[in-house]
């Protein structure tokens, strides 16, 4: 997929987590056939499939212009700190926007696909009025970020571990990430992962 869009949607599940709406999408019993890129909420963003890839979210089949084949879909999760995940989702869309030179005129509703009344936390007494709170709130971060204001930075850093470099590390809003295996191999040891229980383990070799 070569996305033209950012589609938004609320999840319609008030106790699921981005983790939760991650498994759901690979659990046996799920027959459904949806799914969607990325799912937000209070405390991360979890990308579920790849963004140059189609997601089933947009409810309008399949045609060359439909927002199936043409957008990329963001589920925002109706549980916990809600006001948190709204802003987390509008870093998250505001930095997408920056990343691709695209205006708030690229983000649509489910609802501008399929008339599905989604996302339907932004709609409010039969009028849209959150969902435009939402795009503006986008505006504004997505402004800041133009203004080389600290919301969210994305420079790459260099990180010394134990006498070795560590070129792919990132600053992040102050702080300096770095992918925990770099760190790990630059002391000797290895790192595994157990993608059923999402654990990562360091240990010697």
């Amino acid at each position: 997929m070569s996305a033209k869009t950012i589609t938004i949607h609320n999840t319609g599940n008030p106790s699921s987590s981005a983790n939760g709406e991650r498994g759901w999408l690979t659990n046996p019993a799920n027959e459904r056939q949806a799914s969607f890129h990325i799912v937000v909420d209070e405390r991360e963003a979890i990308e579920c499939i790849p963004l140059n890839e189609n997601a089933w979210h947009a409810g309008d089949g399949s045609g060359s212009a439909s927002g199936n084949r043409t957008s990329i879909g963001i589920e925002i999760c109706e549980s916990g700190n809600y006001a948190k995940t709204i802003d987390n989702a509008v870093t998250l869309v505001a930095q997408m926007l920056m990343e691709r030179g695209w205006g708030v005129d690229r983000l649509r509703r489910h609802w501008d696909w399929s008339r599905k009344i989604c996302p339907r936390l932004m709609y409010d007494g039969g009028t849209w009025s959150g969902w435009y709170a939402f795009k503006a709130a986008v505006q504004g971060r997505l402004n800041e970020m133009k203004k080389g204001g600290s919301a969210v930075v994305n420079d790459k850093v260099t990180v010394e571990a134990y006498g070795k470099q560590i070129k792919d590390g990132k600053l992040i809003d102050g702080t300096v990430y770095v992918p925990l295996r770099a760190v790990a191999e630059a002391r000797g040891d290895k790192v595994s992962w157990d993608n059923k229980t999402k654990t990562a383990t360091i240990s010697e070799k």
